[in-house]
């Protein structure tokens, strides 16, 4: 089972994320949780989500304590949150960011597997507005594999119509431009 926890604001797509994320793995036949935790936030507030795939059912109803993965979606939030945070060892973090790995490592002193994409340019470029959900799922994907870019076609679809083909766009683009560390 691979266990994803999404750091995010309101409004930046997160419980989305996980929603696309688990149709996605059901499109592949396998089984999936995409659930938020927040209360009554605003727009622009801290917001968590997680999400578990699996081969088998999935049981577990908790929270995500221990993840495989944490996913940042806004780098202001490494400021107030530490994604690292009962990271399983070997463990990796996505960041949406401008500043390299080294600049990463050297700021925030993460020893964990690191992926970094710009995902705020990308999303901007092809959707017009910094909503990075979709382009840190191509992040996502590029790190773990835990779906296939194409079994998000589907969701992609049903979810945003006409606006999936620059969705889509946004995916593949930071699927390709994630920098990955060893």
């Amino acid at each position: 089972m691979i266990e994803v926890r999404f750091h995010g604001r309101g409004g930046q797509g997160a419980v989305t994320s996980v929603e696309l994320l688990a149709l996605a793995a059901i499109e592949e036949g396998k089984f999936a949780q995409g659930f938020p935790s927040f209360g009554p936030e605003r727009r622009g507030a801290p917001v968590i989500a997680f999400s578990r795939v699996n081969d088998h059912h999935i049981r577990l109803r908790s929270k995500i304590y221990t993840p495989d993965v944490a996913v940042v979606l806004d780098p202001s939030l490494l400021k107030i949150v530490d994604p690292s945070q009962g990271l399983k060892a070997g463990g990796l973090i996505i960041i949406n960011t401008n500043k390299t790995l080294d600049q990463v490592r050297t700021e925030f002193g993460y020893q964990c597997r690191l992926a970094l994409v710009d995902a705020d340019r990308i999303a901007r470029e092809e959707l017009g507005v910094p909503i990075v959900n979709t382009t840190m799922l191509g992040a996502l994907i590029r790190g773990t594999g835990i779906v296939a870019l194409d079994s998000l076609i589907p969701p992609l679809k049903g979810r945003f119509g006409r606006g999936a083909e620059r969705n889509l766009k946004a995916l593949r683009r930071a699927y390709e431009e994630t920098i990955l560390s060893n």
